[in-house]
């Protein structure tokens, strides 16, 4: 009995939302969507501004030129607010009073992409969309031939670069060549090789510690790249053009000259056993030709060695 009670209240109730929808609708389908009838929200996550309220006033009046309630196509109007390439989502609605509402969330770049001579934006989702003539988002610069499966976890790194004052404070760009990523800095000329991007927290703590324990205490245009990718260890590589490399540079080329590399001799250049056997035969037959005796070498016989013989003890005579 219950049961039939609250099916009978819930019917009651859609038809009288029902019989207030369509009423509103006859009540103001002949009355005109003026500006101030029209609220234009704009997400307040993040403050982007690659399209701005006018635009989306524009766009309700091209979609409805007569500017009718009731000759509005609301799907239509919200699908295409949503294929607007910076709009992330879009929610379109009428109230019973006749006003519209548009709730509308744009994209927000994570980074900025250039590869092969595009440039573009990225956000969080892993989603390309244009550059805008009129506003320029500031993010983070990412260059070389990325991906675009790889567009989510650069996006993660740049969101952790973003979250840590340390890696904040250093990092300004990421390029990738040759399969690597690097991490731009700040300070000197330097890079930082990162590899893949997996295990990037722990790779971050260790060029943190190298900085803290080393770099501080060195000018950082000393260094032309530092290398974390491998495990558990930090790899250098000297700046060529930093005068205080000069004498680190050619104390190593002393090193090499010290120890040069000795080049093997090939199997050619070894005289081949015909060439000896003439060259032994040689002296013999001058000899026989001279008449000269050829001695035949002394083989020196391996001398034995006779044994000592000892001292033979006196035989001891009693005298009585």
């Amino acid at each position: 009995m219950k049961n039939k009670y609250r099916i009978l209240k819930i019917a009651v109730t859609v038809i009288l939302l029902g019989f207030l929808l369509s009423f509103s609708l006859k009540k103001f389908s002949g009355q005109k969507i003026t500006d101030d009838k029209i609220s234009v929200k704009m997400s307040e996550k993040a403050s982007v501004y690659f399209i701005d309220e006018k635009d989306i006033r524009e766009i309700v009046k091209k979609e409805n030129p007569s500017g009718k309630v009731g000759e509005l196509d609301i799907p239509a109007l919200e699908k295409k607010i949503n294929a607007l390439p910076a709009v992330d989502s879009a929610n379109v609605y009428l109230n019973l009073n006749g006003r519209l509402n548009l709730d509308i969330i744009q994209r927000v770049p994570v980074f900025r992409l250039n590869t092969n001579g595009r440039d573009f934006y990225v956000d969080g989702k892993g989603t390309e969309f244009p550059i805008s003539k009129t506003y320029s988002h500031p993010c983070m610069l990412v260059t070389g031939n990325v991906k675009k499966d790889e567009y989510e976890k650069v996006a993660e790194l740049v969101e952790k670069i973003d979250k840590d004052d340390f890696s904040k404070k250093y990092f300004i760009g990421i390029s990738k060549d040759n399969g690597n990523y690097n991490l731009l800095t700040s300070e000197g000329n330097y890079k930082v090789e990162i590899g893949d991007l997996n295990n990037i927290e722990f790779k971050v703590k260790g060029f943190k510690t190298f900085v803290e324990k080393y770099l501080v205490f060195q000018d950082p245009e000393k260094y032309n790249m530092v290398s974390v990718k491998y495990q558990n260890q930090i790899v250098t590589t000297l700046n060529p053009y930093f005068k205080d490399n000069d004498s680190i540079l050619k104390a190593g080329n002393k090193e090499l000259a010290k120890n040069p590399v000795t080049t093997v001799k090939k199997a050619e250049d070894k005289p081949k056993v015909a060439e000896v056997k003439k060259q032994v035969k040689k002296p013999v037959a001058a000899a026989k030709k001279a008449k000269i005796p050829v001695q035949p070498k002394k083989v020196k016989k391996a001398e034995k060695k006779t044994p000592v013989e000892k001292p033979k003890r006196k035989a001891k005579v009693k005298i009585e």
